[in-house]
């Protein structure tokens, strides 16, 4: 941290704290005390209003705010609950720099606004959808992937894909150009152009093995926004579902991505869905046991009714 980047957050740390000593602001800008000594000085000769207190440490007149920044209370919440979300969900790259952020919007705040705004925030906890925190080797994909994408380089890795007919899992070794990253239901996608496809194709991060930056090059093309990108829809098999009336309310709270339609009525609640392969819905299927029906098709009611007997034969 050069010497303006740490005056600054001198400045910034003395504002979200009544007190600071000279050896704790050392130790948080990894420096000697007589630096931070010198640092006080140089801020106060620049007309920063700061009271040193012998033995106590050092604290900024009351009312002296730095940057002139003011956030209403629905703001701060909204920006401090944003950047949990990054500590959450990005890398560490981004985790400590989200961390970092957020201890400057706190010490930007007035005393008051802080308050309130704490008090907001211990109402509120963000949950990631069907899992506390990205794993491990997700955030290591991510963090590679986004250095790849800021230095607009191509990216190879492996690849493991479950077969269709649940027989397994396929492997490919895939070379792409990354074009941008995507959190869809808490899991972490990458869109890319596949050499090995010649076309765009979405690679989960969380299947992605000895993933490594390669030294060729490659440009986005112009035509492409990943904010306006939409996916070629090839969901083109229709699965009925009924389901008792008992769990039609979970059923509406599951927000299962591949819902179409719903309606209820006086036999239940009818749920249709748009998949590419059927297997793709059968563990969710049979997670409602006996509460659901399979109105069709009909090749999708034979394989729940021999996956049951499956299961009775184990038992």
């Amino acid at each position: 941290m050069n010497k303006t980047d740490r005056l600054l957050a001198i400045v910034l740390e003395l504002q979200g704290r009544q007190v600071v000593r000279a050896e704790d602001l050392a130790a948080r800008f990894e420096t000697s005390v007589r630096t931070i000594y010198r640092d006080i000085q140089a801020l106060s000769e620049a007309g920063v209003p700061i009271i040193g207190t012998t033995g106590t440490g050092y604290s900024l007149m009351e009312g002296y705010f730095l940057p002139p920044i003011s956030f209403t209370i629905e703001e701060a919440v909204a920006l401090l609950i944003g950047l949990e979300f990054i500590e959450q969900r990005f890398d560490d790259d981004y985790r400590v720099r989200a961390h970092a952020a957020r201890r400057k919007i706190e010490a930007t705040l007035s005393d008051s606004v802080r308050s309130e705004t704490s008090r907001i925030r211990k109402s509120l906890r963000l949950l990631a959808p069907g899992k506390q925190a990205a794993s491990s080797n997700e955030r290591e994909n991510l963090d590679q992937i986004r250095r790849a994408l800021l230095n607009g380089r191509k990216i190879s890795f492996h690849y493991s894909k479950r077969n269709t007919d649940s027989t397994g899992s396929r492997h490919s070794v895939r070379t792409v150009a990354p074009y941008g990253l995507v959190l869809v239901e808490g899991s972490w996608m990458l869109v890319a152009w596949c050499d090995l496809r010649q076309d765009i194709r979405h690679f989960r991060l969380s299947r992605m093995t000895e993933l490594i930056e390669l030294d060729e090059r490659f440009e986005l093309p112009e035509h492409f926004d990943l904010r306006e990108y939409t996916p070629l829809d090839d969901r083109h098999l229709r699965v009925s579902l009924r389901f008792n009336h008992d769990i039609a309310d979970k059923v509406k709270e599951s927000s299962y991505h591949y819902v179409e339609d719903m309606k209820e009525h006086q036999n239940g609640l009818d749920v249709i869905l748009r998949v590419r392969q059927l297997d793709e819905i059968l563990q969710w299927v049979l997670g409602w046991g006996a509460s659901v029906t399979v109105l069709e098709p009909e090749s999708f009611r034979s394989r729940i009714r021999e996956e049951a007997e499956r299961i009775l034969n184990r038992y």
